[in-house]
């Protein structure tokens, strides 16, 4: 999947990698798609809370070997 930036929050738990996202959320271009990395196990719990009450989208979420994947397109 294409991307624009690449947010690696490997190491950092909970809030750090929402908090982290939302910070450069505030600073990227609408339509822009981030690439997360997440190692935390709840991100995609906090993650999808917060997209769900925002204009941005999941665009694509896996995990593997305990880590997550995010494609997350700004609004």
């Amino acid at each position: 999947m294409q991307y624009d930036v690449v947010l690696d929050v490997k190491g950092l738990n909970c809030p750090l990698p929402l908090l982290r996202l939302k910070q450069l959320l505030s600073n990227v271009k609408s339509e822009e798609v981030i690439k997360m990395i997440a190692t935390d196990p709840a991100v995609h719990l906090d993650v999808g809370v917060f997209i769900d009450k925002s204009k941005h989208q999941i665009l694509f979420h896996e995990r593997i070997d305990g880590i997550h994947y995010f494609y997350i397109k700004s609004a």
